[in-house]
């Protein structure tokens, strides 16, 4: 199993079908809060939409498309983090994550972020990293900006969650 070390309390691992149990027991209660921001939550109520999420993962990731990974703090699985998209063309890589709401502030997201822009310039010769965050999302446009990228720009009505259009911010941190 792929595994990335970034600190003494954070590893990244690959997604795994053990992992789908986890992912249940921390969605679940959690619902309300993360469909603030993501649209997929409503969609995941139990181990075979996370197997099912997984075994595409793994397929995106053996054919360089994509790397979902948990992250996993203090040896317990916390969130997911993820090049949503590679594009080996245009040599740049779109990064996207959640985390559990108990484990904001802890800078968790921040060292997970920068970790993520490491493997994509050093290890997959990736030119450019994106992220995408809902313009009001406030918390995440902050981890862009602690990592170090740069607000490219608004697009509106990019995304619809539950019943809200939402605007994305864009932010870019190229490898020069």
């Amino acid at each position: 199993m792929f595994t990335q070390i970034i600190d003494e309390e954070l590893t990244l691992a690959l997604v795994q079908e053990s992992f789908a149990a986890t992912y249940v027991d921390i969605v679940a209660p959690q619902l309300d809060y993360l469909s603030e921001w993501l649209a997929w939550p409503p969609y995941c109520h139990s181990e075979q939409d996370f197997r099912l999420f997984i075994q595409k993962s793994l397929h995106d990731y053996a054919e360089g498309k994509s790397m979902t990974c948990a992250i996993i703090y203090q040896g317990s699985i916390v969130g997911n983090c993820s090049f949503n998209n590679i594009d080996h063309s245009l040599k740049r890589a779109e990064i996207g994550y959640w985390l559990s709401q108990q484990y904001q502030g802890f800078g968790i997201m921040t060292r997970v972020v920068t970790k993520l822009i490491d493997i994509a310039f050093n290890e997959l010769d990736i030119e450019k990293v994106q992220l995408s965050a809902a313009k009001d999302n406030i918390a995440s446009r902050a981890v862009a900006e602690r990592a170090g990228m740069q607000l490219e720009g608004i697009i509106t009505n990019s995304e619809k969650i539950g019943d809200r259009i939402l605007s994305h911010a864009i932010y870019g941190l190229h490898r020069s």
